[in-house]
Parts: C-alpha cells; sequence; structure tokens
C-alpha cells in the first residue's frame, strides 16, 4: 500500500501547491509596492479551488439552495486584482504592505502546519505497516 496515493496525502500536497502559488503572487504584490497603477492580486481561495475541482450541485428546483462556490468565479489558481482598497498613493498603486505581509505570514504558518501534518500521517503509516525511516 502506498500512502501517498491516498487522498488525504494528495489534499496535503493540492494544499501546499496551493499555498506556493499564493507565496509567488504576494512576493509579486510585494515587489511592486512602488510601481505607479499597480494593483495587488490575490489568487482565489483554496476552498473555491476544491468547491471547482468536486464540482459544483446542479439545482434541480428553484428551492434548492445554491452549492458552495456558487459565484465565485470558479476555484482556478489566476490571480485576480484584490477588490476591496483600504489605501491607494497618489500615482494609483494599490498595495498595503502590512496587508501583504501579513499574508505572507498566514501562508508561511500554513505552508508548515501542511507539512508537518503530511510528515506525521506519513510516518504513522510507516509504522503501521512496519516500516521505519
Amino acid at each position: 500500500m502506498d500512502p501517498g496515493r491516498l487522498a488525504l496525502f494528495r489534499l496535503a500536497e493540492q494544499r501546499l501547491q496551493w499555498l506556493d502559488q499564493r507565496q509567488k503572487v504576494l512576493a509579486q504584490n510585494i515587489a511592486n509596492a512602488d510601481t505607479p497603477g499597480y494593483a495587488a492580486r490575490e489568487i482565489a481561495p483554496f476552498a473555491a479551488r476544491l468547491a471547482h475541482a468536486a464540482g459544483v450541485p446542479a439545482r434541480t428546483q428553484a428551492g434548492h439552495m445554491a452549492g458552495y462556490g456558487a459565484g465565485s468565479g470558479g476555484g482556478t489558481p489566476e490571480a485576480r486584482v484584490q477588490r476591496h482598497r483600504h489605501e491607494t498613493t497618489l500615482d494609483g498603486n494599490r498595495v498595503v504592505l502590512d496587508e501583504q505581509l501579513m499574508r505572507v505570514s498566514d501562508t508561511e504558518i500554513h505552508q508548515g502546519l501542511t507539512s508537518s501534518l503530511y510528515r506525521k500521517y506519513l510516518g504513522l503509516f510507516r509504522t503501521a505497516l512496519g516500516r521505519s525511516g
């Protein structure tokens, strides 16, 4: 049995890929903090990406509630301009460094957590299978 083929590990790998993409977008935002007219970008939330991959349930009757992710623009990882602007400089730059740095920190925390969980579960599976190292 290969634990790497289990859904739990595939989900962790997808999460790490999403976090990597987010970190790249945030780094680009910070690098362009002084670029006139530049608007900060963000990728779609991971939950929306999961909903897109799983498919949104179809509404078969008018009284049914819309499925999660409906109207969210899908779960594609492309960077999109952030909609809510708190500050804009005179040259039109819409990057708030404090916001971007908080997001970088949040992303790093989630990367560490996901990596740690991945390693712990992999260790548990190895132990259960009688393998060491």
